[in-house]
C-alpha cells in the first residue's frame, strides 16, 4: 500500500475510482476505531462507481499504518493532522471528508482544523455528548485489558497470523481485529479517552459547511439523538436514519445511493 511520512510516522492509504483530473471529485474516508480502512471497501467501491475519487486512510495505530505504543500520539486532533497531510500528499486542495464513528468525530476535527479544506462533510454514527458515558463504560474495560493481559491478546495475534485471509472483506476486518497487538491498541484506547470528544458545540455551530448526517436507532454507543443534536448544530446539513448498522455496509442500497446523490449535489 502507498504510504506518506507524517511527524516521522508512516500512514497508509490507497485510492478507488479516478485519481486525476478537473473533475476527480475526491472523498476522503476514515475508518471506525480499532478497524481497518479495510472495512470501508464496499462503500467506497460503490462511491467510486459513481464517478468519485475515494481515498481510504489508515490513521495512525491502524490497519497498515506505523503504531506508537504511547497515547500522547493519539488523539482526533493528530487524526485530523493526518487526514490533512494526506492531503497536502496527493495535493488535494479540497476534499469531501467522511467517516464512520471515530472517523465521523475526526471529520468533524477537519473542519474545526482547516475548514477551507473540506468541502463537504458526511458523518455516519457520531460518538458525541450522550455517547460520552456508554462510550467510556465500554472501552475503558478493553483499555486495561490490553494493558494488563498481553498474553491474551498475543496468542489471538498468533491465531490470526495464519488465519485465512481474501475470503471476504468483513472476515478480513475480524481478522484484523482480533489479531491487534495489545500495547498500541491500549495506547490508541488511552489517548482517546483521556482526549477531547469532538469539537466543543459552540464550535460546531459555526459550521457551515454542507453535510450529510447519518444515524441509526437502537444503538447504545452512537445514539441517534447524537446525530440529531449534530443536524441541529450545523446550519447546512440534513438527517437521515438509516434502517440498521448494517445497510451501508452492502451496497448497493438506497443509503450508499442517497450519500452519491448528495455528492453530486456538492461537487455541482
Amino acid at each position: 500500500m502507498p504510504q506518506f511520512n507524517l511527524d516521522g510516522f508512516s500512514i497508509s492509504y490507497e485510492q478507488r475510482g479516478r485519481k486525476r483530473g478537473a473533475a476527480e471529485r475526491p472523498l476522503v474516508l476514515i475508518h471506525g476505531l480499532l478497524l481497518p480502512r479495510v472495512h470501508h471497501y464496499p462503500l467506497a467501491d460503490a462511491l467510486a462507481e459513481r464517478n468519485n475519487r475515494v481515498v481510504l486512510i489508515d490513521l495512525l495505530g491502524h490497519g497498515e499504518s506505523d503504531k506508537a505504543d504511547h497515547s500522547r500520539f493519539y488523539s482526533m486532533e493528530l487524526f485530523a493532522q493526518q487526514v490533512v497531510g494526506l492531503m497536502d500528499h496527493l495535493d488535494l486542495s479540497e476534499a469531501v471528508v467522511a467517516g464512520t464513528s471515530l472517523g465521523a468525530n475526526v471529520a468533524l476535527e477537519v473542519v474545526a482544523h482547516s475548514p477551507q479544506r473540506v468541502r463537504g462533510l458526511i458523518i455516519e454514527m457520531p460518538v458525541l455528548e450522550r455517547a460520552a458515558p456508554a462510550a467510556a463504560a465500554m472501552f475503558l474495560p478493553l483499555t486495561i485489558a490490553y494493558a494488563q493481559m498481553p498474553v491474551v491478546f498475543r496468542a489471538l495475534q498468533r491465531i490470526g497470523a495464519v488465519a485465512p485471509r481474501g475470503m471476504s472483506v468483513y472476515g478480513d476486518v475480524l481478522i484484523d481485529l482480533l489479531s491487534r497487538d495489545p500495547e498500541p491498541s491500549a495506547a490508541v484506547l488511552h489517548g482517546l479517552l483521556t482526549g477531547r470528544l469532538a469539537p466543543h458545540p459552540a464550535d460546531r455551530e459555526k459550521m457551515e459547511h454542507p453535510a450529510l448526517i447519518i444515524g441509526h436507532g437502537r444503538d447504545l454507543l452512537h445514539p441517534f439523538s447524537d446525530a440529531a443534536a449534530l443536524h441541529r448544530e450545523l446550519r447546512n446539513s440534513e438527517l437521515v436514519q438509516a434502517k440498521s448498522f448494517f445497510e451501508l455496509r452492502f451496497p448497493p442500497n438506497g443509503l450508499s445511493e442517497r450519500i452519491a446523490v448528495w455528492l453530486d449535489e456538492v461537487w455541482a
